[in-house]
């Protein structure tokens, strides 16, 4: 059995292998010494920062003695917080989660860490590094599960926000676990849950709950409203200030959000009855710039919507009225124009309506939707993918109807392969449906792809002949 040599006979060796003494090697590796001597003579405690240092000076990587490191100077002594903190920030950077695993198992058994260890996952999710973070809220939560505190429900949220993705299945998993925490959540907090929650459920089309999740967001928003423009409410004032919004966005957001549901089952009379809920916010009080903004953005949503759903219920003069007015707006986001399209070619299909010349004046725009950049806010990383996949079924649908086959086949394959990435079973079948009665006119090439892709959704148990 080979024996490992310490940090500190590695270093020694080192030393003599290069001729070099302990002064030349602290002036190398910016080090005094006095400290490096104390080091490796094993009278002085080793930090991270100066291990970083020595690895650095013997040209090793970063992380070359961190496994030695957790032996020799956490598991083989007293447990020292200023010297574990750093050392976990060094394996989150470097990615050393086996590393991060050790140690935090080996705090896990005093709970008195769990606030520090907490407060590394909150710091580690901010810069980015989501595995390390959740695999720390997970623990915290697990430590915490028979705590009614807002730290477990702060984990659950975070954990939540890093679950959500691609696959839709496991989004309704996140969304429903998380749910039963929101309540725990501060009550400022809870608004921006809430709201992401919402569009979670917005892209999953599950209609009930964004309408559950918004009528929540807006009960507790207006009270938060009334008692920040109350006064001595300089408390409410400071926790709003964590919201990734201004306050009275969260309620106009809650009615747009409810027009969004009914539109989509069909109730076009209460989906406005919502929409000129948000397009009038005279009541808002804010009048800076931010404010101004916002109110800016709901009154464009309400004016496009209040035509969309003029166009939805068939109503054909509203076509070009629509069209000239998106043309028009300055304040259309690729965002929007995702939504607006998409209106637009469900009206094509379902009224056997020609809307090439439109398709022709927004070629820039339906080009750019297919190239759409990840994003951190709930909204463009759920909502706006899932209409970019529907608005492609619908362009493949539209196509496929007027005998342009090849374009047509081009769409619905890449939603078919979207559809299947993501484990969107119904719009899986759907695809599949259509592609079934037009197959006739597809060539061999779009054949082999298609039977290819329901080979995989077979596999998947997406589909079953």
């Amino acid at each position: 059995m080979q024996i490992t040599p310490t940090i500190q006979a590695e270093v020694q060796t080192y030393l003599i292998r290069k001729g070099l003494t302990m002064t030349e090697f602290g002036h190398i590796i910016d080090l005094n010494v006095g400290t490096l001597s104390g080091i490796i003579t094993g009278n002085r405690s080793l930090s991270v920062y100066q291990l970083d240092r020595i690895t650095m000076g013997m040209d090793l990587p970063p992380d070359y003695f961190y496994e030695r490191y957790i032996d020799e100077c956490i598991e083989e002594e007293p447990f020292n917080w200023k010297r574990i903190s750093p050392f976990l920030y060094r394996c989150v950077e470097l990615g050393r989660l086996d590393c991060l695993r050790r140690v935090v198992g080996m705090l896990l058994d005093n709970p008195v860490y769990l606030p520090s260890l907490f407060k590394v996952a909150e710091n580690s999710f901010k810069k980015g590094y989501n595995e390390a973070a959740a695999y720390l809220y997970e623990n915290v939560a697990e430590g915490e599960k028979y705590q009614y505190s807002d730290r477990l429900a702060v984990c659950q949220y975070r954990l939540f926000t890093i679950r959500v993705g691609d696959d839709q299945n496991q989004n309704l998993r996140a969304a429903s676990v998380f749910e039963a925490f929101v309540e725990r959540l501060d009550e400022v907090e809870q608004l921006d849950a809430l709201k992401d929650l919402a569009n979670v459920y917005r892209s999953l089309r599950k209609w009930d709950k964004v309408d559950e999740m918004a009528r929540k967001m807006r009960d507790k928003a207006k009270i938060q409203y009334t008692l920040r423009h109350q006064q001595n409410s300089r408390e409410i004032n400071e926790a709003a200030k964590k919201l990734s919004r201004p306050l009275f966005v969260y309620i106009a957001y809650a009615d747009l959000l409810c027009a969004n549901a009914y539109e989509e089952q069909g109730d076009y009379e209460q989906a406005l009855h919502y929409t000129y809920a948000y397009s009038n916010l005279d009541w808002v009080r804010e009048t800076d710039e931010d404010a101004k903004h916002w109110i800016g953005l709901f009154k464009h949503w309400s004016q496009a919507n209040i035509l969309a759903y003029r166009l939805l219920s068939g109503d054909i003069k509203a076509l070009y009225d629509y069209v000239e007015y998106i043309d028009a707006s300055s304040d259309t986001t690729v965002q929007d124009m995702v939504t607006q399209l998409l209106n637009i070619m469900m009206m094509a299909n379902r009224y056997q309506i020609d809307v090439h010349d439109i398709l022709k004046r927004f070629e820039t725009e339906i080009d750019s939707i297919t190239q759409q950049e990840p994003s951190a806010d709930m909204y463009t990383h759920q909502v706006v993918p899932e209409q970019s996949t529907r608005f492609k079924y619908e362009l493949a649908k539209y196509y496929l109807n007027r005998g342009r086959y090849s374009i047509g086949f081009k769409y619905l394959l890449d939603v078919l392969s979207k559809s299947l990435a993501i484990n969107k079973e119904a719009f899986f079948i759907r695809c599949i449906r259509l592609f079934e009665q037009f197959k006739e006119f597809a060539d061999v090439k779009a054949c082999v792809k298609y039977e290819n892709l329901v080979s995989e959704g077979q596999k998947e148990k997406l589909f079953y002949y």
